[in-house]
């Protein structure tokens, strides 16, 4: 089942299905992606967060973090996004667009199983930080 909806950073493709989010998009089907979740306790499921880093994850917005196990994982709060993950607990996320290429609403459409929003603002990306024990290095 792939959602389309008006992610905390842009028009996102979500899904549970890696491969099928990376086939749609014309990727490599084993290609990572970003995991979006809804709470704090979710994000435990998926990685450690490195207690020196705690406060600054739970502090920042329109944030990925690649945790010290590979996994890139942004936290969603105060955005009606929020109640889409909620349902699905998380979910995997990545921009409604060809990859590589800028946002198309008729491919976002013709992609999506399920349109939540009706409208669409294409944004920029979010940051993304490496971190690991003792460290953290801007990715983007």
């Amino acid at each position: 089942m792939i959602y389309l909806a008006q992610t905390d950073t842009t028009a996102g493709f979500l899904s549970k299905d890696l491969k099928e989010l990376n086939s749609i998009k014309h990727r490599p089907l084993n290609q990572p992606c970003l995991i979006c979740v809804s709470k704090f306790k979710n994000l435990q499921n998926f990685s450690r967060v490195p207690k020196k880093y705690k406060n600054l994850i739970r502090r920042t917005k329109k944030t990925t973090f690649i945790y010290p196990n590979s996994q890139a994982i942004r936290v969603v709060k105060d955005h009606p996004h929020t109640k889409l993950l909620d349902k699905l607990g998380w979910a995997y996320s990545t921009s409604a667009n060809p990859h590589k290429k800028g946002f198309d609403i008729e491919f976002a459409v013709a992609n999506a199983d399920v349109i939540i929003d009706t409208k669409f603002t294409p944004a920029p990306a979010s940051k993304i930080y490496k971190i690991s024990k003792t460290n953290i290095k801007k990715i983007r």
